[in-house]
């Protein structure tokens, strides 16, 4: 059995910190700086891990190589098995012209792409987060984004910040309740607590979409619809996490949060109308619109709304039934998770599930305690990638696709999305290795060790966590009841620390190598998983300091009356 060794350099913790991040920093540079691709990338900084673990640490080797077999089957399941079902629905409604109907119906609601981007990427990402999370709603919402005719590398972004408020209570909350059983503190509190920090994201991840999308002018110009829906989301995601449970959370404030920018842009809309492409549109009088430079996005005035029942898109109109089918799919999913979550029929899937010992992998704790990162869970027909496949099947006959085409494209959708499962599952392998050997836990521990300055680094933690692991629930796991340790010795509030590593851990998500591979996959840009990464570093460090700060101020008397 192997325990874990906390200072194996020197006996430093501060020594050991440095070297234990160096396979980290050997991720990201080669993804941000060399701009290798993502796959080798992972594959290099394992090994590095590895090396790290057997020669740094005192891991032997036998523990360390099966730490990385465990991470690589997690990667794989449930992660990859979310997505791989989920990019499968798609394609099905791509391959019947349905996600053109589809596309049609949010061109209905604005004709602008900036507003469109908001809608698709935060609000119906938020539900899709809600319901099933690890990547779901990157993977989806991009390729919709590249429907109404973003530009590939433009969509991936916009859906990658975009996934970043709803991301605590995602999964039904797994996040939360996860972060409530290793720490021991009441879920309410926690839950009312990250209800009173990312609902500050929910404001401002609307005005970075549009920012994102069309620069200054995108923002000064629909600042009041993305305002709007920002506002919105956070008053629901404040008010449900606080007053009614935490697992509606992402549900209601995304769905209050798109019935507001609805009704909203029924009675407001931009003096000018952004659309993705290299023409050149004209306004309703015949005049030309305005190109920007580079030909990569046009602008122009707001041309006359399409007539009721019309498509916006040259004219072509879709029957009731067809917009119907082409939503079909997502209710269908809406519909299978909820009824998932009815006691009941979720006793019944559940009792299938198997919890498990890794073969071979014994792990102690720096504490002599038993580690639980051994433990695999399972759960084959309670897992989101089986509740999508449930779907998917019942999406089969209501759009019409026959089972053989529906099969190819099932397997159409593995070799799409080979390059993504190799490097998911080695990213997963590299934090398995990190985590069984002490590597993370070193670091955490180095910076728990900064006392009341704590909590304005905390946030870090819980979002290096999330970019090591690619979940928010993993983070949690790990760093969550070092988080209450730290807070005792500091003096500070456990419940507001440990609801940090959950808010900070949110914002790691857009740089997990994981989702980079998730989003690169779905829009056709593997292989360009560096250029992602430099394009959402900036807003994950810009949003992680802001979450710092006001978690710094929750600890004192400026903020402290937010803290349950």
């Amino acid at each position: 059995m192997y325990r874990q060794v906390l200072d194996p350099v020197a006996g430093s913790l501060a020594w050991s910190s440095l070297v234990a991040a160096i396979p980290l920093l050997t991720l990201f540079v080669l993804l941000g700086i060399l701009r290798v691709t993502a796959w080798l990338a992972a594959l290099i900084s394992l090994a590095v891990a590895l090396v790290v673990a057997i020669v740094v640490y005192p891991m032997p080797a036998g523990p360390a190589f099966l730490a990385a077999s465990e991470g690589a089957a997690f990667g794989f399941f449930p992660i990859l098995w979310i997505v791989i079902n989920a990019i499968w629905i798609y394609n099905m409604t791509v391959a019947t012209g349905h996600f053109d109907v589809l596309r049609r119906s949010f061109a209905r609601v604005s004709d602008d792409q900036r507003l469109q981007g908001v809608i698709i990427a935060f609000s119906f990402g938020a539900l899709l987060e809600a319901l099933a999370g690890f990547g779901t709603p990157v993977a989806i919402t991009s390729v919709m984004l590249i429907a109404l005719g973003f530009r590939p590398i433009k969509a991936a972004a916009v859906a990658l910040v975009a996934n970043t408020a709803p991301v605590a209570f995602g999964a039904l909350a797994v996040p939360i309740t996860t972060l409530a059983t290793v720490t021991g503190l009441p879920l309410h509190d926690l839950s009312s607590m990250v209800g009173r920090q990312t609902p500050v994201l929910g404001v401002f991840v609307p005005l970075a979409l549009v920012f994102i999308i069309d620069g200054r002018r995108g923002l000064r110009q629909t600042w009041p619809a993305a305002l709007v829906c920002g506002v919105v989301f956070a008053l629901a995601q404040f008010a449900t996490s606080n007053y009614v449970g935490a697992p509606l959370t992402d549900i209601v404030a995304a769905l209050l949060s798109a019935g507001a920018m609805v009704l909203f842009l029924r009675v407001w809309h931009p003096a000018e109308s952004y659309v993705e492409g290299t023409g050149v549109r004209t306004t309703t009088a015949g005049a030309a619109g305005t190109e920007r430079a580079g030909g990569s996005t046009t602008t122009m005035e707001r041309p006359a709304r399409p007539p009721a029942g019309g498509a916006g898109n040259g004219g072509e109109r879709d029957s009731g039934a067809e917009v119907f089918r082409a939503y079909a799919p997502y209710l269908i999913i809406i519909a299978v998770f909820a009824l998932a979550q009815i006691p009941a029929i979720k006793d019944a899937l559940t009792s299938v599930t198997k919890t498990f010992n890794w073969p071979g992998l014994h792990i102690q704790s720096s504490s002599g305690k038993p580690s639980t990162l051994s433990q695999f869970k399972f759960d084959w027909l309670d897992a989101a990638g089986t509740l999508l496949i449930i779907a998917g099947l019942l999406t089969i006959p209501v759009i019409g696709i026959r089972p053989a085409r529906a099969l190819r494209a099932y397997l159409a959708t593995y070799r799409q999305l080979a390059t993504a499962i190799v490097t998911v599952m080695t990213v997963l392998a590299l934090a398995y290795v990190m985590n069984a050997s002490g590597q993370t836990a070193t670091l955490g521990t180095w910076m728990a060790g900064a006392g009341g300055v704590f909590a304005l680094i905390s946030p870090i933690l819980g979002w290096l966590g999330v970019a090591v692991t690619g979940s928010d629930t993993s983070s949690n796991s790990l760093f969550g009841a070092l988080q209450v340790v730290a807070a005792n010795k500091a003096g500070l509030s456990a419940t507001l620390l440990a609801a940090a590593n959950s808010s900070g851990g949110v914002l790691g998500k857009m740089i997990s190598p994981q989702n980079l591979a998730i989003a690169a996959a779905a829009v056709g840009m593997t292989g360009r998983e560096g250029d992602l990464f430099r394009r959402v570093l900036v807003w994950s460090l810009v949003f992680v300091a802001v979450m710092c700060v006001l978690v710094y101020l929750q600890s004192t008397a400026v903020l402290g009356w937010m803290v349950p």
